[in-house]
């Protein structure tokens, strides 16, 4: 823990009698890492606080706005999602009353000139850089969650809003536990003054970790061997990895008896896990499943059981709570959000909780899990991002999750802020996490994830181009590279380079030593060594472009081949003859499919070919050839053989690769060279391979250290010289935005550019709002599915128009591919005719059913979250389109979707 020294700058000495005035209102007494960050706010410092899930870190938060109603000034609190936002609002409401606090989300504006306004952390941004009357008075933000800086999509925002803040303001950055927090803190004091880091990583509730192996619930670490809860020489419970043993053993022998390999371990079903856990005292519970239709599946399993986990007076309140939250749903809509089973289940205590759920179902879960009157929730991680519902215990059901690229083991981050919800403060005296054993789940790996406690907070700061318009309209562009230099990713990106620059250091200082030891600079062995490393790249040079002519030539031959052809397959474990069955011209990787003379059947590739192939006959195929079966293989491969066509022999690799005359040089020069004949010459050269070693390794720290440092403001350059060249910016040393730049600065999101773009192009005029809603839709939405169906615009003019958008995007992806920028996302169809469905109809059974054409599983949470990302832009767009049409069809749009279901429970 790092705390800086805490001075009392306030006025009239009055702090104490702030804080003491702050915690006369609070049921429970501060604790001493509270008091510590309170202290240092009261004092006139910023403050960066960093303690465990649950540990109260947001009661300094809330004391942050104490402070600025007490001044008469004003307090924002940020958070990263809307639920959040919404969670804080209602609570600061409670506390100081609606008069007091407002809420702004993008699609929600409460109240908006009131002191204290709990927003999200992009709202604050745009504010910002719009030059917000609000801001005038501001003498506080809370940034609560702020280490989603790291988050790759849209962790660029908290740093933009610590850069651009009045220097006045006292920034609050409240952190889940990282292990870089004092780096963190250093960086903030860099760009804004004096910051106090307090660190807590005292669980407030004690976190005890169990594993279940069937039935039984283990203790996951030996406890007598350490009584005081030491961290130190943690040893695994012998009696757990007994038990594991037995298991595995039991496994395999029941394997052995079925006669196969594997055994048929099934992990103790979802109902008798809950059972369980009650019998035990360990509900409430929270089970982490990773998958929403898993979640769904799991509250099905537990309802077709007959589990049921409340009294008949608490199904009387959860029913009573339940037509509170959803009586402004559509009746009509009811039956395809699955109403019925999920109004059963709760009244059972039993729920699920995903992103895929409708808000108003979510929010029903929430309000009923912290009543007390649901106790066991079966949830994907998306819970674990701060919403406020704490368990007795938490579940997890595999340590392997999906990340949106590929499935991926659980890091010690992700598993500490899983189990972190385990333990309720003031109810609970200690909280368990309780992972489930099956076969390949090993307890000492689960020890190591529930042991580790480092947690870095790393940057994924990135200029874009909305950023780069903003920035220069504000300060010009020699303060926008100032700025970007001063942002947590550069900050990072030089501590790095110091310890390359050291590093760099150490190794020109060996290679003066070895230059000594080879007879200094102008030495005829050094310069001997010299020639011999140039002919050893030469020659690997030589032979790389041969690799790569070789490999062109098989690439070439296996493109031209024709269903039929005969070819002779030279090496590999599929030497012999193959009949091609189904030929491929690509260009750049054919794989044709064949059958061989051995009957079998896949696709060859230019790695199988040393030589090109040639083909030596032809073979006459059916209009089908069954290639799948082995009979219909077995067939081929006989008349394959029937031809008689020999193999041929094994072909040379052919010499390629082009001129050698370099090569032959550089070899007479070394025959030729006084040094060949020196007695130590091998002892030498040894020490000269370890001199050209670390000159390549010093050559490629110092292009390390050079893309390292310049990498942001490269980027920036690059960004500039696109904007530029599409007018968004005027040309010359010192540019500064036009009026496309003016709108474009007023466009948030991943697709800035292409919408100004399709904006200026006047691409979306003379739409309807369902057409232009339809069309925007494919610039928001990005299918959960790996490869979208295609889709048509449901009308003529929408057909033409979003055509025209993959248009648009194809050339500004054309020009960030020629400035080395990352291509813009391309647009996704597969919400349009959803979208237009609904807006057209205010049917979401008929909405849902259109989005089956082109995107797959779209849940009614999904629809709704997607529905109100349109509005966003459209909003946008509504203040940025110099097009009246364009104006007024955006905002008659925005009404049309925000009914019904996109309405309810949206605050």
């Amino acid at each position: 823990m790092t705390d800086q020294p805490v001075t009392d700058q306030s006025t009239s000495g009055t702090g104490p009698d702030r804080l003491d005035d702050f915690t006369s209102a609070l049921p429970f007494p501060l604790d001493p890492f509270q008091v510590r960050a309170c202290r240092a706010l009261d004092g006139g410092h910023s403050v960066l606080v960093c303690a465990p899930t649950g540990a109260g870190k947001t009661i300094v938060g809330e004391f942050a706005v104490h402070l600025a109603l007490h001044a008469g000034g004003k307090c924002f609190y940020t958070t990263p999602i809307k639920a959040l936002s919404n969670q804080k609002y209602a609570d600061l409401s409670a506390r100081h009353g609606k008069d007091a606090v407002g809420l702004l989300t993008g699609d929600q504006s409460i109240n908006a000139d009131a002191p204290v306004l709990v927003m999200t952390t992009e709202v604050l941004r745009n504010m910002i850089y719009a030059s917000s009357t609000s801001l005038i008075g501001l003498t506080h933000v809370v940034m609560d969650e702020v280490h989603f800086l790291a988050d790759r999509f849209r962790g660029a925002v908290w740093e933009e809003v610590i850069l651009h803040l009045p220097e006045d303001v006292r920034l609050v950055s409240l952190s889940a536990t990282v292990s870089n927090a004092e780096e963190f803190g250093d960086w903030i004091t860099t760009v804004r003054g004096d910051t106090t880091v307090v660190v807590d990583e005292v669980r407030p509730i004690p976190l005890h970790q169990h594993m279940m192996v069937g039935s039984r619930i283990h203790d996951l670490f030996d406890t007598a061997a350490h009584p005081d809860g030491g961290r130190r020489g943690i040893v695994v419970n012998p009696e757990l990895l007994a038990q594991v043993r037995r298991r595995m053993s039991l496994d395999r022998a029941d394997a052995w008896d079925r006669g196969h390999g594997n055994g048929r371990y099934r992990p103790l079903p979802r109902p008798e896990v809950i059972t369980r856990l009650d019998r035990d005292g360990l509900l409430p519970a929270i089970t982490f499943v990773f998958s929403r239709a898993g979640c769904d599946a799991a509250v099905t399993q537990c309802l077709r059981s007959g589990i049921r986990l409340t009294t008949d007076e608490e199904s009387a309140q959860i029913r009573a709570v339940v037509d509170e939250h959803t009586r402004d749903l559509p009746r009509a809509d009811l039956e395809v959000l699955g109403y019925a089973q999920w109004r059963t289940a709760l009244e059972r205590g039993i729920a699920a909780h995903h992103a895929g759920m409708l808000p108003a179902f979510r929010h029903t879960v929430e309000d009923l899990f912290v009543r007390g009157l649901v106790r066991a929730v079966f949830a994907t991680e998306t819970l674990a991002l701060g919403i406020n519902m704490p368990a007795r215990t938490v579940v997890l059901e595999r340590l392997v999750k999906y990340n949106g690229e590929t499935h991926a083991e659980l890091t010690p981050g992700e598993y500490t802020q899983l189990t972190g919800r385990a333990g309720r403060r003031g109810i609970d005296v200690e909280g368990h996490a309780v992972v489930l054993w099956q076969p390949g789940v090993e307890p000492t790996a689960v020890a190591g994830l529930a042991s580790t406690r480092t947690f870095p907070l790393r940057s994924s700061f990135r200029p874009s181009y909305n950023m780069a318009v903003n920035l220069i309209d504000a300060v010009g562009v020699d303060r926008s590279r100032a700025l970007l230099e001063q942002s947590f990713a550069q900050f990072q990106a030089d501590k790095s380079v110091v310890g390359l620059t050291r590093s760099i250091e150490r190794n020109d200082a060996a290679l003066v030593e070895l230059r000594d030891r080879l007879g200094g600079e102008d030495s005829d062995i050094l310069d001997y060594l010299r020639l011999r490393a140039e002919l050893t790249d030469l020659e690997r040079a030589h032979e790389r472009q041969s690799r790569q002519e070789r490999r062109r030539a098989a690439v070439e031959s296996l493109s031209v081949l024709r269903r039929g052809d005969i070819v002779a397959v030279p090496g590999g474990r599929r030497t012999g003859l193959a009949v091609v069955i189904d030929a491929d011209s690509s260009v750049d990787d054919p794989r044709p499919l064949v059958v061989t003379a051995d009957a079998w059947s896949g696709r060859l590739s230019a790695a199988d070919f040393p030589a090109p192939a040639q083909v030596l006959g032809r073979l006459r195929l059916p209009r089908h050839v069954d290639h799948r079966t082995g009979r219909g293989r077995r067939d081929l491969a006989s008349s394959l053989r029937s031809t008689g066509i020999p193999m041929p022999r094994r072909p040379k690799r052919t010499k390629t690769g082009g001129d050698t005359r370099e090569i032959d040089a550089a070899r007479r020069r070394l025959r030729q060279h006084p040094a060949r004949t020196d007695p130590e010459l091998e002892k030498l050269a040894r020490i000269g391979d370890r001199y050209h070693r670390l000159v390549r390794e010093v050559s490629q720290q110092r292009q390390k250290v050079a893309a390292t440092t310049n990498s942001l403001s490269r980027t920036f350059e690059r960004i500039v010289a696109l904007l530029t060249d599409r007018g968004y910016l005027t040309e010359g040393p010192d540019p500064s935005t036009t009026d496309a730049g003016e709108r474009l600065a007023r466009i948030y999101g991943e697709t800035d550019l292409l919408v100004a773009e399709c904006l200026r192009q006047r691409v979306w005029a003379g739409l309807s709002p369902a057409e232009l809603a339809a069309v925007v839709s494919s610039v928001v939405y990005e299918s959960r599915a790996e490869a979208a169906v295609a889709v048509r615009g449901p009308t003529a003019p929408s057909r033409h128009a979003l055509a025209e958008t993959v248009r648009v995007c194809d050339g500004l992806r054309a020009d960030e591919i020629r400035h080395k920028l990352p291509p813009t996302r391309e647009p996704d169809l597969g919400f349009v005719a959803a979208l237009y469905t609904w807006v057209t109809t205010q049917s979401l059974v008929e909405a849902l059913l259109a989005a089956g054409g082109g995107s797959r599983d779209l849940s009614a949470g999904d629809f709704v979250r997607w529905c109100r990302q349109v509005i966003d832009l459209l909003d946008q767009i509504r203040t940025c389109a110099h097009d009246p049409e364009i104006v007024k069809a955006a905002g008659r749009a925005v009404a049309a979707i925000r009914r019904g279901v996109v309405a309810v429970d949206a605050v």
